[in-house]
């Protein structure tokens, strides 16, 4: 892929569950901004999910174990041999994929080790993230802010590092955890950290797999604070921080 004077191979892996109604027009779009491999890692879709991925141009790689995190390290272990930059974005079509330079641009210029996209810092179509979304990504960032000093806005599942930093990184996590535990490793190893606001879109079609509104806030915080201080302490069992 070439980002102006940049170029780098990049692997856009997308974990999807029923997600027929984005991913064709989302693999497509992703071909034609010059990403140079799609991998879809499919977690057991009942619709047609394999079928419209490959036909648009991505390999299609079965995760047959539940969690979002075996999704995203399934792909990345798939990614081919010669790929410098991996990237990953949902396949519901919130994510846009017309943002994709600006994530991987950095990466490629070597201006940061972790690029991550921020919902809420940039534009937001009404009804494209839920309540405890909003609220995950705001308390995710303030509790890394107040652990390790890097700060963050958001906790989006569009993102891009180096193979070799994502590998050196040592994630674990194999559900929801995956993207938290991610930022919080970035922050422990005191990686270069680049946000980039982007707009968010309400998904293409089917049904959001975390959703939830304030009444479902408290519950939300309970679990993402928990899941903190558990990695929080694996991370310092490790060495990391």
């Amino acid at each position: 892929m070439r980002l102006g004077d940049a170029q780098a191979f990049v692997s856009m892996v997308i974990p999807c569950l029923d997600e027929e109604a984005a991913i064709g027009a989302l693999v497509g779009a992703l071909v034609e901004q010059g990403v140079d491999e799609v991998i879809v890692v499919d977690g057991g879709s009942r619709d047609g999910t394999r079928e419209i991925a490959a036909a648009a141009g991505a390999r299609v790689v079965v995760e047959s174990r539940q969690g979002y995190g075996r999704a995203c390290a399934a792909g990345a272990a798939a990614v081919r041999p010669d790929a410098q930059i991996v990237a990953f974005m949902d396949g519901d079509g919130s994510d846009d994929p017309a943002a994709v330079s600006e994530i991987i641009g950095p990466i490629a210029r070597d201006e940061a080790d972790f690029c991550l996209a921020s919902r809420l810092a940039g534009e937001r179509e009404p009804g494209s993230m839920s309540a405890v979304q909003v609220l995950a990504g705001r308390l995710a960032g303030w509790l890394i802010w107040l652990r390790y000093g890097a700060r963050y806005t958001d906790m989006a599942p569009f993102r891009a590092l180096r193979r070799d930093r994502l590998a050196a990184l040592g994630m674990t996590e194999r559900t929801y955890g995956w993207n938290l535990e991610m930022q919080m490793r970035v922050a422990a190893a005191r990686l270069r950290i680049r946000e980039v606001p982007v707009r968010c879109r309400r998904r293409a079609g089917g049904q959001s797999k975390v959703s939830g509104q304030w009444r479902a806030a408290p519950r939300a915080a309970v679990t993402l604070v928990s899941t903190f201080l558990r990695l929080a302490a694996r991370l310092r069992a490790d060495g990391v921080s």
